[in-house]
C-alpha cells in the first residue's frame, strides 16, 4: 500500500478550503483516508494571510514510513521547512523575450 500526502478538497463552489491527508493512493481524492495531518485556506483572510495548519511531528512520521508527498503539499513542506523545497518547475531563461536573451554557443 502506497501512501501519498495530499490535500481533500472541501468547501463551496469557488470558496476552496483543504485538508492534508495521508491517504492510500488508490482512494479517491475526496474518499477514504488514513490520518488528518492539517489543513490549508488558500483564501486569504481581511489581513491578506492565507491560513495552513499543519501537524508537523505527524507529516514527518508520515514521511519517515515512505509516504510519498504530492506535488502541492511538498510544495507546502517546502515553505516551511519540513521538507527541502522541491526544484522549480520553470526556466528563468524563458521568461526573458525572445528578442532580448543573449545566445549560448
Amino acid at each position: 500500500m502506497v501512501v501519498r500526502l495530499r490535500l481533500q478538497r472541501f468547501g463551496r463552489t469557488h470558496s476552496p478550503f483543504y485538508r492534508m491527508v495521508a491517504a492510500d493512493s488508490r482512494a479517491p481524492r475526496d474518499g477514504k483516508f488514513l490520518e488528518i495531518i492539517g489543513t490549508y485556506n488558500p483564501i486569504a483572510n481581511s489581513a491578506g494571510i492565507k491560513e495552513i495548519r499543519l501537524k508537523a511531528d505527524r507529516i514527518r512520521y508520515w514521511i519517515s514510513v515512505g509516504a510519498q508527498p504530492s506535488e502541492r503539499v511538498a510544495w507546502i513542506l517546502g515553505k516551511f521547512g519540513i521538507l527541502p523545497p522541491p526544484p522549480q518547475r520553470f526556466s528563468v531563461q524563458r521568461m526573458i523575450p525572445k528578442k532580448n536573451r543573449e545566445e549560448e554557443d
